[in-house]
């Protein structure tokens, strides 16, 4: 018996793009839906979260419960402790995650998902306080929570009006609204998200001081200013940051010496074999504290089209120097 081919469908571009942008103007619509009724209870439910001296545990079933690990994880990320459980999970021993110090944010669309339901009874006698974020304000969900956010839809942008679309873009919405409130309140700041994210670009930037990638040291070049060429351009080959510092006996910064500055000196016609240092030298230099940030070294480099930044203590002492090789290296720029 032959088995008739499959053929593949054929995406019409028109019919396509009027599908998404249609989409797109329900989900739109949902949003701005949201935003029109959020009342006193969404401040209720932020301020509760505020005033929780556990953390808040998410919880939600299928869509609901993929937005649920995304909401858990905006607010850990910006300064609310929290996690998600998956209710199937806490039904089975997960429950005892969660303690009486503890917030629950329940989320389910239709209200009665019988896995997230089922724990209601569990958790009120734990004495543990629930958010629910729910499109069934009439649910068993909606009569056991003590907060209850409307997240209802008018229909779904899916055009069966069956898949989660719009329902699950408002609880997003939703859960980085409370975010965002909870860190306005807190005072958080970047550097305080960096924390959180030190293996990011971000928490790079913000958290990697000069001092962590500077030069120290005998690895730092410089010279004397009575030097003469033939050391100051030792100095600067071996050290292979093509540049030295200039020193004075106090090992106080009184110019540097780059690759740059060579090419200008021959073009003038300088005497280099007879020329010291302190001649050749291009006074006050850029410099740097070792507690600044790598990235305003960064910034330095740009702002004057350097390569190298010289880092010196309060009195003006050479301690290190920071070369864009060492800022890439590190992944600050």
């Amino acid at each position: 018996m032959n088995t008739p081919m499959q053929t593949t469908p054929v995406l019409g571009a028109t019919q396509a793009l009027a599908t998404a942008r249609e989409t797109l103007a329900i989900e739109i619509q949902a949003l701005q839906t949201l935003a029109q009724r959020l009342d006193d209870t969404f401040v209720q439910v932020a301020q509760a979260m505020l005033e929780t001296p556990g953390r808040v545990v998410v919880m939600g079933m299928g869509k609901s419960g993929h937005i649920g690990r995304k909401i858990a994880a905006t607010l850990a990320s910006t300064g609310t402790p929290a996690f998600f459980v998956h209710p199937a999970e806490a039904s089975h021993g997960d429950l005892g995650m969660v303690t009486q110090k503890d917030m629950v944010l329940a989320i389910s669309n239709s209200g009665e998902s019988h896995e997230l339901t089922s724990l209601l009874p569990a958790l009120k006698r734990q004495g543990v306080r629930i958010a629910a974020m729910t499109g069934g304000l009439s649910s068993s969900l909606a009569k056991h929570a003590d907060w209850v956010l409307n997240t209802s839809v008018e229909r779904e942008a899916c055009p069966l009006n069956l898949a989660p679309t719009a329902s699950t873009t408002v609880q997003l919405a939703l859960g980085d609204a409370i975010a965002s409130a909870l860190l306005d309140a807190r005072g958080f700041k970047a550097e305080d998200f960096a924390l959180s994210h030190p293996g990011g670009s971000l928490g790079r930037k913000l958290l990697t001081h000069v001092r962590d990638v500077m030069r120290s040291g005998d690895d730092v070049p410089r010279v004397q200013a009575n030097d003469g060429f033939d050391r100051l351009m030792r100095e600067i080959s071996a050290k292979n940051m093509g540049a030295s510092a200039v020193v004075d006996a106090d090992n106080r910064v009184v110019g540097i010496f780059t690759d740059g500055d060579l090419r200008r000196r021959i073009e003038d016609g300088t005497d280099l074999r007879n020329a010291k240092a302190a001649q050749l030298m291009h006074s006050q230099p850029r410099t740097i504290s070792s507690d600044a940030l790598a990235v305003d070294a960064a910034q330095l480099m740009e702002q004057h089209g350097i390569t190298s930044v010289l880092v010196v203590d309060a009195q003006a002492h050479l301690v290190g120097m920071v070369h864009i090789r060492d800022l890439m290296v590190a992944k600050v720029i």
